[in-house]
């Protein structure tokens, strides 16, 4: 069985009809992975009204990332309940740090 790559831009946005169940726990950790890596504080994941089990797991998935500062259902003009927004927490290397400057010294 061939499993085929499939490259996301990392924008902020993932839109997750294109996958199945099973894809989807791995995928918004991924994604969430690559948001922290490039800057991306804030976005959202489309995973559409249905039944709201994609939605149950995108939610499970971004309550366990330690990254994950919030996560809400999109607003009307955002989606509504088919999406869930996220922001995500600011990452801090220590080089800013003052007292790990005086550490250094």
């Amino acid at each position: 069985m061939n499993k085929e790559i499939v490259k996301i831009p990392i924008n902020g946005t993932l839109d997750l009809h294109n996958f199945s169940p099973k894809e989807i726990k791995n995928l918004v950790v991924e994604f969430i992975n690559a948001c922290t890596s490039e800057s991306i504080l804030s976005g959202k994941i489309i995973h559409g009204k249905g039944i709201g089990t994609l939605r149950s797991i995108v939610q499970q998935e971004l309550a366990r990332h330690p990254m994950v500062k919030d996560f809400w259902v999109g607003d009307e003009s955002s989606g509504g309940w088919g999406v869930t927004k996220f922001s995500l927490k600011q990452q801090h290397n220590g080089s800013d740090n003052q007292q790990d400057a005086c550490n250094l010294i």
